[in-house]
């Protein structure tokens, strides 16, 4: 069993604009709404994590209604064309409303534009699950990553050659086209109807027989453990690298000096790291394990974020630190999705995705609050250095947790004698 790239790469195209979008949000709202509003920094969080206050009720929504649909475009592409036309209009209006110096119609437009994003999110990063089998989600999601990669570093790479802050209208215009083009590119390539129904019949483990059947009453309860306990563990790495993602641009600024889209080249660099790094995590997972990588790069991530706290200026060792930090986050997305999705069957993928979604964005809701809270306890910047410690904390927490979860890995399986045997293929233990 093999993965198909090429299919993955295309499905992965709806990622692409998503991660792009939010890459451009979070770098770019935050110094829009100093300059707005001023600077109060609990005020400025309280905006930015509106956005996930809307995900957590809408996207398992979205991604449970998609489970449900069927038309001749598929059950996720409907949603993944409908929401990104929208998406554009309203991103379209944002810049407009900025330099118009109107508050209420920048509000109007970012909440116009989370609700366009909100409707599609789910739905797009259910469709590959949705055409690929099990045991090479691992690898899939890696793929889809990448994808996501890509749209970041086209976001950063244009943000500093047009000077961030200083050209929001081209920004925004570009980012919208980029976002176009691939929704154009899905509907003339993307044959979703055509590849779910090519999908080899699933061969439903016992452990999945008993949780269907309701016999296996221990293992029932220890698979929602794991699930349970996962969720946490999402929960707590997104309360970390969230905190770190939506205030980034602002310590940038503050701590290390960097102003006019210069504070895009330290992500930059991660971005480009972590494409590199996708497709050969996921092959990793599949030798070491899901749960095994993902402790490995909690751990890597944690001395990371104690070691960006010590650099107060834009050095080598700032590139080579969010360099590492880029990989360690890209091999926790690569194999976390996977293994809650894992635990689902194959008729509530999307409902699965939509759960994921919610603890990652409930965490995306209360750190920007509590972040906000403690920048404006202090001074301007002995309040952002708070900002890695708080990380470091709650990725230490993750990692306690990461250590109970016991389902949802896969494993390599025995070895057939046979020159037929396929290394791509796993179980579910």
């Amino acid at each position: 069993m093999k993965l198909d790239y090429r299919k993955t790469a295309l499905v992965g195209l709806a990622f692409m604009t998503i991660s792009a979008f939010w890459q451009l949000y979070n770098n770019e709202v935050p110094l829009m709404l100093e300059n707005l509003i001023g600077n109060n920094q609990f005020l400025i969080n309280i905006i930015m994590s509106l956005d996930n206050i809307l995900a957590l009720f809408l996207l398992p929504f979205f991604g449970a209604l998609s489970d449900k649909t069927h038309t001749g475009l598929g059950k996720r592409m409907p949603f993944i064309v409908v929401g990104i036309s929208v998406s554009v209009v309203f991103m379209l209006l944002m810049p407009f409303s900025y330099i118009k110096g109107s508050f209420v119609g920048f509000f109007i437009s970012v909440g116009g534009l989370l609700l366009a994003m909100s409707f599609y999110r789910s739905p797009a990063v259910a469709l590959m699950p949705d055409v690929t089998p099990k045991p090479l989600r691992s690898k899939g999601n890696a793929v889809v990553n990448l994808m996501g990669a890509i749209g970041m570093i086209f976001i950063q790479a244009i943000t500093i050659l047009l000077g961030g802050e200083s050209n929001y209208t081209m920004l925004f215009l570009v980012a919208a086209i980029f976002m176009l083009v691939s929704m154009g590119v899905m509907v003339f390539r993307v044959r979703e109807s055509d590849w779910v129904s090519v999908m080899p019949p699933k061969e439903e483990t016992e452990e999945e027989k008993l949780i269907r059947t309701g016999k296996g009453i221990k293992i029932k309860g220890s698979v929602k453990r794991s699930l349970f306990l996962l969720l946490i563990a999402v929960f707590l790495w997104y309360m970390a690298y969230s905190a770190i993602e939506t205030n980034y641009t602002r310590y940038a600024q503050s701590i290390w000096g960097l102003s006019d889209g210069q504070y895009s080249k330290p992500m930059l660099i991660s971005s480009i790291v972590a494409l590199a790094s996708f497709v050969p995590l996921g092959m990793l997972s599949v030798k070491l394990g899901r749960k095994k990588t993902i402790l490995a790069s909690l751990a890597i991530l944690l001395l990371t974020a104690v070691g960006i706290f010590f650099i107060r200026h834009d050095t080598i060792w700032l590139y080579i630190l969010c360099s590492l930090l880029g990989v360690s986050w890209a091999a926790i997305n690569v194999n976390s999705y996977p293994m809650v999705v894992e635990m689902s069957r194959g008729a509530d993928v999307g409902k699965y995705t939509g759960l994921y979604y919610t603890f990652s964005m409930a965490a995306q809701i209360a750190t920007p609050l509590i972040t906000g809270f403690l920048f404006d306890l202090f001074s301007e910047s002995a309040g952002f250095l708070i900002l890695f410690p708080y990380a470091a904390l709650f990725l230490l927490i993750a990692l306690v947790v990461m250590v109970f979860v016991k389902h949802g890995d896969s494993v390599s399986p025995k070895k057939d004698d046979s020159p037929a045997a396929d290394a791509d293929t796993a179980v579910v233990q």
